[in-house]
């Protein structure tokens, strides 16, 4: 048997190694070419605006509702973050026959629309119809009079899909709510909706309903396209990634002031009007300094449980997380018009601030996160124990409360339930916050040598 060349054995074996090297290239361009657009990296490059459906579909619509005087803005995740990742390049201009932005394979692009602007909607989707457009509405139950006998079951559209050969226009909904901010209503599919219409569950909004600041808006020019956007993209799309909003629970609200009437009293209706002005200034307060809050305690129970301020409670309860603190907050609540009542703990444990405005107390409660818990410090002035109120962990959604836009942790049962038990729903208005709570337990001793620091009363 003649013997083979060690130098013929390595060149097959570059031979091989290339092959299968190429192999590998065109199996990767292969798969992610596949995949669904959902990651901004899919955005990256040019698109010839000719052989673009998406781009066709967007300008199609685009005229379509200039004629009718219907103002859009763009809100899709994708485009606004591929744009505001270009920000500091001109985006004002485009190619004559490439495009960055609208061009790129994908399914939906999408836009919001105002409310109180959806007016003659008959006449667009008609002439939609008319251009080959196939549209599709979804409604849902008007939150805003949910609380009113006899239009609670009021429904109003939230989403709308209009379709042109293999993309579509997801038209979000969005409505003004009387906490001067913009709400959209979760895309729910009732049981005679044709689910092949689109693949919904890929839509970026409508998983749940979601708050927004009003925006401001700037036109830009989009791949040749003069489209409304958020003037402050960044700022929108971080909105976006914390938008998810929790309703009020009116219908248990309804049960709850059945069983236990409302208090009337004059003495009741001065302090909730209070306490809904401390609230506002607070949350004035902390949003100039751009530290989120959440309602704690007491306020928390009483949004969840009666969609009010509990009025035998006196007191404005909020949760801040300690990564959040800022060493001039006790001066920016003072020139709040705010007087510092205690100061209990240091920022490494237990910190907890109380001020108060007239009669009314806000008392501030700051968070700490373990692995698998968090929570919240108090302090016993006459003898220096420490006591410890464990939570589950949570994360934050905005709800409305008292005509404001404001946080709850979303899963509010379990927040509720580890403060006050499984009990929660029955008034109780005798409390020690040392032995009341189901979740409080004491936490050691402040050694004396601390107290002028971690004990100090205003």
């Amino acid at each position: 048997m003649p013997r083979i060349s060690r130098t013929v054995i390595l060149i097959l074996l570059s031979v091989t190694s290339s092959i299968f090297l190429l192999f590998q290239l065109y199996y990767y361009k292969k798969y992610f070419s596949s995949k669904n657009e959902a990651d901004i990296s899919d955005f990256k490059g040019s698109y010839s605006l000719e052989d673009s459906v998406p781009w066709k579909v967007v300008k199609q619509f685009l005229g379509l509702v200039s004629v009718h005087n219907i103002p859009l803005y763009l809100i899709d995740p994708l485009v606004l973050g591929q744009m505001d990742e270009n920000i500091h390049q001109d985006t004002s201009t485009a190619r004559a026959l490439n495009c960055q932005y609208l061009c790129a394979p994908r399914e939906f692009t999408t836009f919001a629309l105002l409310g109180k602007f959806w007016k003659n909607e008959m006449f667009l989707k008609r002439e939609a119809e008319e251009q080959g457009f196939q549209w599709m509405e979804l409604s849902g139950k008007d939150p805003r009079l949910a609380g009113m006998d006899g239009l609670s079951g009021t429904e109003i559209p939230l989403h709308y899909i209009f379709k042109l050969q293999s993309h579509a226009i997801h038209l979000v909904v969005f409505y003004e709510r009387s906490g001067n901010y913009l709400w959209h209503g979760q895309l729910r599919l009732k049981e005679n909706v044709d689910k092949t219409f689109m693949h919904f569950r890929k839509l970026h909004f409508g998983r749940y309903p979601g708050a927004y600041n009003k925006p401001e808006l700037r036109l830009a020019l989009i791949d040749g396209l003069e489209i409304n956007v958020p003037k402050e993209i960044t700022h929108f799309l971080e909105e976006f990634s914390h938008s998810r909003f929790v309703e009020c629970r009116y219908q248990e609200t309804k049960m709850f002031y059945q069983v236990y009437p409302e208090d009337t009293s004059q003495d009741a209706m001065d302090f909730k009007k209070k306490a809904k002005h401390l609230i506002h200034l607070a949350a004035k307060t902390l949003d100039r300094q751009k530290v989120p809050f959440w309602l704690s305690s007491g306020t928390c129970l009483g949004w969840f449980r009666q969609c009010n301020i509990i009025p035998y409670s006196k007191d404005v309860d909020v949760g801040i997380m300690i990564k959040d603190y800022k060493p001039d907050i006790i001066t920016e609540f003072q020139k709040s018009g705010l007087m510092l009542k205690h100061k209990f703990g240091k920022q490494e444990d237990s910190l907890e601030l109380s001020f108060q405005l007239a009669d009314v107390k806000l008392d501030i409660f700051f968070f700490y996160e373990e692995n698998d818990y968090m929570w919240n410090g108090g302090t016993q002035v006459k003898t220096g124990k420490k006591f410890k109120y464990i939570f589950p962990k949570f994360t934050l959604c905005w709800t409305e409360f008292l005509e404001l836009k404001v946080r709850v942790p979303c899963k509010t049962l379990a927040y509720v339930e580890a403060n006050y038990g499984k009990n929660w729903e029955i008034p109780v208005t005798s409390w020690d916050w040392k032995s009341s709570p189901s979740n409080v337990q004491e936490n050691g001793l402040w050694p004396p040598s601390d107290w002028d620091e971690v004990i100090q009363i205003h």
